[in-house]
């Protein structure tokens, strides 16, 4: 039954790796391995001989071990485990949905419109230094794949030739995922090392702000020199599209971004899960979202018209809440594709497989450099996943490094998982959600940004790794 999981979970990862080639979203395949990998487990758990407690992070096994316990008592301890990983990925998919709609409130306002007002100069040099440390920045707070979204958007505004734009569009995918990765809250991946109790705020920080600062400083000054980045960009006339910005953008900005940066204070001030305070931040940004809204409900038209049941329908829709119509602007597909993929990984994680696989890596690769820990895994490893990860997608191969290794709270094993998950997508323009959806916004050819921006991410995800064994060695 073993093998017949793995198969499940394969053709699943597969679906999921092409899903521009076979037109299916790959929300499908991730529900869909998750639902049959989990009930292969339930098919066969009484022939299971042995169990990974993800509670205890040991395995139950051996010759009194799981294999002995009667089918009932095997049942008992799926279901726990079951509802364990459950618990661990609605943490994470609560604490996306907060930060998810935050931003979408932001946006309500025309918050980000704001930045647009920064940028003053058309040299095509200034402007690509101004994007990247935008992007840097801003993908630390709002993740990189929101930053990316923003970021092209007001790139749209500004740049109206999109042969010169999308050489931005590049850079900027390499500056927001490498923001994104000495961050807690700046990629999906690095999110889960921090609720799963991998990494913590400061020492994430210590050991990724120079190597992601490296990442994106080292390509950014390369590509300055290249023909591209020449020269002054063309005067864009002003569209009669562009709308009168709301007053109360700066505020809602800046208010927003304020609250998803208090969010690890908040777990380190309260020791609670991060997906409280982020539910604290939310409430702020709605009491001020609903007080600025434009839109006013007028009980007194409903009152007046009592009886009338259309007069009242059409007061009541008349009122637009402005959390309201975020909350239906939220990428649901991707939330879904996060739970189908994490519990998928969350049942070879409970049979052991992956316990297994990484006892097989610590043996059989070869180290490189400093040997992280005595046995333990080697810097090739961590390289390898990053190349991986801009191949397929970085959120199972990160799911799978947490239910593979043991190490502690902020072992370095983590930092360099997360960076190198994190930045080491930036190599294919499929290999990150800021990729991907930069791909579809500007309509990226994949074998040009191959050629053009690739070699850029390649350096930069080298520089920044060899950084990073230098600086683990101050800690």
């Amino acid at each position: 039954m073993e093998s017949a999981i793995i198969a499940v979970f394969v053709i699943g990862y597969l679906a999921i790796t092409l899903e521009h080639n076979i037109k299916i979203d790959k929300l499908i395949p991730a529900l869909a391995m998750m639902a049959i990998c989990w009930a292969f487990i339930s098919f066969g758990i009484g022939d299971f001989q042995n169990w990974f407690d993800s509670g205890a992070h040991a395995l139950v096994g051996g010759e009194n071990g799981f294999g002995k316990l009667p089918v009932d008592l095997k049942m008992h301890q799926m279901e726990e485990s079951l509802l364990h990983h459950l618990g661990k990925t609605a943490e994470i998919l609560v604490f996306l949905l907060g930060a998810m709609t935050i931003v979408e409130i932001i946006d309500y306002f025309d918050g980000f419109a704001t930045i647009k007002s920064f940028i003053k100069t058309r040299s095509k040099k200034r402007v690509l230094w101004i994007f990247a440390f935008l992007a840097f920045v801003l993908s630390a707070i709002i993740d990189n794949l929101t930053a990316t979204i923003v970021l092209i958007s007001i790139l749209q505004k500004i740049i109206g030739d999109r042969n010169i734009r999308i050489w931005y569009a590049g850079l900027i995918i390499i500056a927001a995922n490498a923001g994104g990765a000495w961050s807690p809250i700046g990629d999906v991946t690095t999110t889960m090392l921090w609720i799963g109790d991998k990494v913590s705020t400061g020492k994430l920080i210590g050991y990724l702000f120079i190597p992601s600062l490296l990442c994106m400083l080292v390509p950014t000054f390369i590509a300055s020199f290249l023909k591209p980045f020449q020269g002054n960009l063309p005067d864009e006339e002003k569209s009669a599209s562009d709308k009168k910005p709301h007053r109360f953008g700066p505020t809602m900005l800046y208010l927003g971004l304020s609250a998803i940066v208090f969010v690890p204070v908040f777990k380190v001030v309260t020791h609670l899960p991060p997906y409280v305070g982020m539910m604290l931040s939310l409430s702020v940004v709605a009491i001020f979202a609903e007080l600025y809204s434009n839109t006013k409900f007028s009980m007194s038209a409903v009152g007046a018209n009592e009886g009338h049941e259309d007069v009242e329908s059409d007061a009541l829709s008349a009122h637009h809440s402005p959390v309201h119509h975020s909350l239906s602007k939220i990428e649901l597909p991707s939330i879904l594709f996060f739970l189908g993929i994490l519990m998928a990984v969350a049942a070879l994680e409970s049979l052991g497989i992956l316990y297994g696989f990484a006892g097989s890596l610590k043996a059989s690769t070869p180290q490189l450099g400093t040997e992280m820990a005595a046995g333990g895994v080697s810097d090739l490893v961590i390289l390898l996943l990053g190349v991986g990860s801009a191949v397929i997608d970085n959120v199972p191969l990160v799911a799978a490094s947490l239910g593979m290794f043991t190490e502690p709270l902020d072992h370095e094993l983590w930092h360099f998982i997360a960076f190198a998950a994190g930045t080491g997508g930036s190599m294919l323009i499929i290999g990150s959600a800021a990729g991907v959806v930069a791909m579809g916004m500007e309509k990226i050819d994949f074998f040009w940004y191959f050629k053009k921006i690739s070699w850029l991410a390649l350096i930069g995800f080298l520089v920044g790794s060899a950084a990073f064994m230098v600086i683990r060695t101050l800690f």
